[in-house]
């Protein structure tokens, strides 16, 4: 049976959940805020730090190093230092800025995540008016070196998200919210090079009113997607292109998704409070929460920290 229950505090734009399965924590980041949050199922303490600069938009443990993360700061790619406790972050070091998008200096980064190589991936979206309305194709897919160098994969992006690979690193899967589907590219995994993409779900198709974003994928090769205004994750194989399930969580806008967990099968989902009613406010207090979800039926892998030199 699945149980679903919030845990931690509301967000405005909660996002980019990565379960660090051996310290047995969830780190997330609320967007607009610029935290990075720590959540510990064992004691349910909740903790978090705000980072100044500009919208935090993913946190990766870096392997190897100790209290040590990747974040996004705005347009930066930068490396934060903390404790886990602290409201501050002892050290934000900036590694790389992306300045090759043509002038675009209002984009940011968004969605992030780090390939079975510990290779970082993130894209980036232009300015938003407001929640899924933005400035269209102004957005990049990045892929980083371990110096933290960013390399252009794709262009013309709008909303760049969900991202994740399958078990034998052959393909990469990848959203842009406004294009409505889940795609794929064939995956080289010693150079990073991505081609052949092509649409593995489609949205409309499928009749699901929402926005694709964040994702993950299970240990049977099955993509579970969180749907923005749509209150809920589907599970959908990508070979098929079928819909297989759906799991309800009580706030619309819901972001993203891994799996977490002892043995890696409970999901946890984070989601939004982001220019919502009073009237929506009051139909969903759940709205803006982190959700743990039991009894789903199936089981994630561990997420791969960034690897840097």
């Amino acid at each position: 049976m699945v149980s679903v229950e919030p845990i931690g505090n509301t967000t405005i734009l909660g996002e980019g959940p990565h379960w660090d399965h051996k310290e047995q924590v969830l780190y997330f980041v609320d967007i607009l805020k610029s935290t990075v949050a720590k959540y510990e199922p064992l004691t349910k303490i909740q903790t978090s730090v705000t980072v100044d600069g500009g919208p935090v938009s993913l946190v990766i443990p870096v392997e190897g190093k100790k209290d040590q993360f990747v974040i996004t700061v705005g347009r930066n790619l930068a490396v934060m230092t903390w404790d886990g406790k602290s409201s501050k972050p002892s050290k934000v070091d900036i590694l790389s800025t992306v300045d090759d998008e043509d002038g675009k200096q209002e984009n940011r980064f968004n969605d992030g995540k780090a390939d079975p190589t510990g290779r970082l991936w993130a894209g980036t979206m232009g300015p938003e008016s407001k929640p899924a309305v933005v400035d269209k194709h102004k957005g990049s897919l990045f892929s980083f070196s371990n110096d933290g160098k960013p390399r252009t994969l794709v262009k013309d992006i709008s909303i760049a998200n969900g991202l994740a690979w399958s078990s034998d690193m052959k393909t990469m899967y990848y959203i842009d919210s406004l294009n409505f589907s889940v795609e794929a590219f064939d995956f080289n995994v010693q150079s990073g090079e991505i081609s052949n993409r092509r649409v593995v779900f489609d949205f409309k198709k499928n009749h699901i009113d929402a926005f694709p974003d964040g994702m993950t994928i299970d240990t049977e090769g099955n993509l579970w997607v969180a749907c923005f205004n749509g209150g809920q994750v589907i599970r959908v194989d990508p070979r098929s292109g079928k819909l297989l399930s759906t799991v309800k969580v009580p706030s619309p806008q819901t972001t993203s998704v891994v799996f977490g967990g002892p043995n890696l099968d409970e999901l946890y989902i984070t989601s939004a409070n982001n220019s919502l009613s009073h009237e929506e406010r009051k139909k969903y207090p759940y709205a803006g929460y982190t959700f743990r979800v039991t009894g789903v039926g199936a089981k994630g892998y561990p997420m791969t920290n960034v690897h840097l030199a």
